[in-house]
């Protein structure tokens, strides 16, 4: 009998037991695994004794939770043996969520004890430096994990060493080790950021990484530390104290080590923008320069003489044009008022004319010579004009002037009859 009979044997035997066909055993997961197939891989144990577990793709795509390390279950399925590895293990066809792990229980109690606390708080996360001098690695001397970050850091900046501070990562004792090699290796010189971490397992693999004394050590580290424990869907207490979580060991690496490839890059970028700039500025700096020589220029004195020349001819032509322009209209103006002033005096004329004609006639009717052309007659003394009889009295000569003429007359007294009688 070859192993592959006696394997299909056995294999036959348990797929004919009607016991162990459409059983329920009760557990905790340990050690999940979701394949890129889409199939679960997983342990599912007790305090006594562990099974290996399948869920194949078409059954985990109708459930509606999503397993992790720690969770207790209740699997619906059947026992059978897989013979090309000639293991036996248990195929879950349904899963439900039977209470919390003692571990799982632990690891969140621990988290929610060091939440309270502020360790995971976002404000103590530091950044990294973006080419550390040197890095700590606290990790196996011989696992694949070291391996990952020589490998990935080489590849991104040989320039920057690695210090190994080797260490257990699983098993008792693990935890105190790692805490004390995080503590050391914040104190070597040249350190900037610390690595720490393993790859991947079970939730009792990783366990160191998720007690307290690491936590408080990555906590405590005067420099960055970088936690790169398991797969990137294993969480453990590290990660959420870390400054960083990286979701592999090689992506720690990627993340405490620049691509010096790009930073060259970078800095030749920044070089032609640098170039650029004080090429720009320089040019500022020249068009800056001519136009303060052109104003000096422009203020010394020969440029403010011929400045001043020009500026007075133009005042003169400015000047010439607005008298042309003021003047232009003043022959016009001018022809217009002589002919109003003419017309004015020739008015003025004859109104004058017609009063002094008016005059004239006013002192023709009060001549005394008119007065005489009418038979009036004017009796005077010398220059002293005789008006009545009173004045008359005591006058010997007196002259009574006609129109034609004047004759001296003189005066008789005579007396009738007591009467005083004047004969002229």
């Amino acid at each position: 009998m070859q192993v592959s009979d006696l394997n299909e044997y056995v294999r036959r035997s348990l797929a004919a037991d009607p016991m162990l066909r459409s059983l329920r055993i009760r557990g905790e997961i340990s050690n999940f695994k979701a394949h890129t197939s889409g199939h679960w891989y997983f342990t599912l144990k007790d305090d006594q004794a562990r099974i290996a577990c399948v869920m194949f793709r078409q059954n985990a795509m109708r459930m509606s939770l999503r397993p992790r390390d720690g969770m207790a279950v209740v699997l619906s399925g059947s026992v059978s043996l897989y013979p090309q590895a000639g293991a036996y293990q248990f195929y879950a066809e349904a899963m439900r969520p039977d209470g919390v792990g003692g571990l799982y229980q632990q690891f969140e109690a621990l988290k929610a004890k060091l939440a309270a606390e502020g360790l995971f708080d976002a404000a103590r996360k530091r950044p990294l430096p973006l080419r550390p001098r040197r890095i700590a690695v606290v990790t196996s001397r011989t696992g694949a994990v070291l391996q990952d970050i020589r490998r990935v850091s080489a590849g991104r900046d040989p320039g920057v060493p690695l210090v190994l501070l080797a260490v257990r990562v699983q098993g008792e004792g693990a935890a105190e080790e790692i805490a004390a090699a995080i503590r050391r290796a914040g104190t070597l010189a040249g350190v900037e950021v610390i690595i720490t971490g393993r790859g991947g397992g079970s939730m009792e693999d990783l366990w160191a990484f998720n007690e307290e004394i690491v936590a408080r050590a990555i906590a405590d580290s005067p420099v960055p530390v970088i936690s790169a424990v398991g797969h990137e869907t294993d969480f453990t207490i590290a990660d959420f104290a870390a400054d960083v979580r990286a979701s592999t060991p090689s992506n720690a690496a990627e993340l405490a080590v620049p691509d010096r490839a790009e930073l060259l890059d970078g800095l030749r970028m920044l070089r032609r923008h640098m170039e650029q700039a004080m090429r720009l500025y320089i040019q500022g700096l020249n068009s800056r320069l001519t136009a303060q020589r052109r104003r000096l220029e422009a203020a010394g004195p020969e440029q403010r003489c011929l400045a001043g020349e020009r500026r007075l001819a133009m005042l003169s032509a400015r000047l010439e044009q607005a008298m042309t322009s003021s003047l232009a209209p003043w022959p016009q103006r001018l022809t217009a008022a002589r002919l109003r002033l003419e017309h004015l005096a020739e008015v003025r004329l004859q109104r004058e004319q017609a009063r002094l004609q008016r005059n004239r006639a006013r002192l023709e009717a009060l001549n005394p010579q008119r007065v005489l052309e009418r038979g009036y007659a004017l009796v005077t003394d010398g220059d002293t004009v005789i008006a009545n009889r009173q004045a008359a009295m005591g006058k010997s000569r007196m002259t009574v002037r006609f129109h034609d003429g004047a004759v001296t007359v003189r005066r008789e007294e005579e007396n009738h009859g007591g009467e005083e009688n004047q004969n002229l």
